[in-house]
């Protein structure tokens, strides 16, 4: 599916129009951001041939080699980011690969999901763009807003997920009677760290995508002596993204210290158990060897013929069950 969005200035304000564009429709000629979702081979061609560039494959878009990220070919610069998203064939947020392609005041994104980030920016951008009517909308400017919009979807994102492990510390951390209930919760707290984690981890490397191009951007507008506002934007924006990298880093540092408790609570559970099974054969070894000897039933034992004889093994028994007991719980260790 191809969208076009055009300036339009109204109320003062200069807005961006959105429109879906069937494949026989002609694009206008003041397109400023074209936006292919899930493009077919004859969409893929008719922007082709509009915009003069090459849309990159699917396939191409899922390259980790920076080369292939970061490029300019022809005059269009091409840069290819991941975003947090939720994967079409799963409930699962993953990694889309959105490409970013410049050239000349047009952009081009091409884009396989529904990163939120889109969506929020478009409504955005439906509103205003600029603080009047003499804004000017470029290619650069919506790129710079659209980047703007997934760092702040990861700001969003990342107060969410700290939110969410506090409240996993305290938990972890209670008091709780029923041990039961203890071993449920803890269970429940390992898969709940794991899946945290590997949120965060996806958003970190989200992160790291876009910082790659705004790097790649603040280096071309240095170089190309582009306007001043628009490099302090890319600039602001990058420092932007950096500290939540290190609030990205921050909450991977918890998370690995609260699994680490986690399992260390495990292992005290499980070692509790382990000694009250130790403790119970310590205590039922003694009478278990007094039963043992009576029980051989030999001629020459001269307890047998005692009439006491059966009252007083009892009584060993029990006294060799209590002595151990009473010495566990003299030295505190029940």
């Amino acid at each position: 599916m191809i969208f076009i969005h055009q300036p339009v200035t109204g109320t003062g304000q200069t807005q961006l129009e959105r429109r879906a564009l069937e494949l026989q429709d002609p694009i206008p000629d003041d397109t400023v951001w074209l936006d292919l979702v899930r493009p077919s081979r004859e969409e893929e061609l008719k922007v082709e041939g509009f915009s003069g560039i090459e849309v990159p494959t699917r396939e191409e878009m899922k390259d980790i080699e920076p080369s292939e990220l970061l490029y300019v070919e022809d005059g269009a610069r091409y840069m290819t980011g991941r975003v947090l998203s939720k994967v079409s064939d799963s409930d699962e947020p993953g990694l889309a690969g959105i490409t970013f392609v410049l050239r000349g005041n047009r952009l081009v994104t091409v884009r396989y999901e529904e990163p939120q980030a889109f969506r929020m920016y478009t409504q955005r951008a439906g509103r205003a763009t600029g603080n009047g009517p003499t804004s000017v909308v470029s290619g650069e400017s919506i790129l710079a807003g659209l980047i703007e919009a997934v760092i702040d979807r990861a700001a969003d994102v990342l107060q969410l997920q700290g939110e969410r492990i506090d409240r996993l510390s305290r938990k972890i951390f209670e008091e709780q009677d029923d041990p039961s209930a203890r071993n449920t919760a803890l269970q429940e707290t390992l898969r709940a760290l794991g899946r945290h984690n590997d949120l965060i981890s996806k958003q970190r490397e989200s992160l790291v995508s876009m910082e790659r191009i705004l790097l790649s951007l603040s280096a071309t507008y240095r170089t190309n002596k582009a306007p001043r506002e628009l490099r302090e934007d890319v600039r602001s924006t990058l420092r932007d993204l950096q500290s939540l990298e290190e609030h990205a880093t921050f909450l991977s540092t918890k998370i690995n210290f609260l699994l680490d408790a986690t399992l260390g609570l495990v292992n005290l559970e499980q070692n509790n158990i382990i000694k009250l099974f130790s403790v119970m054969a310590v205590v039922f070894m003694p009478p278990t060897l007094i039963a043992s000897i009576y029980g051989m039933n030999f001629k020459t034992m001269p307890e047998l013929d005692l009439p006491f004889g059966y009252p007083m093994a009892v009584v060993m028994m029990i006294v060799a069950a209590v002595l151990p007991y009473a010495f566990f719980r003299w030295k505190r260790w029940l």
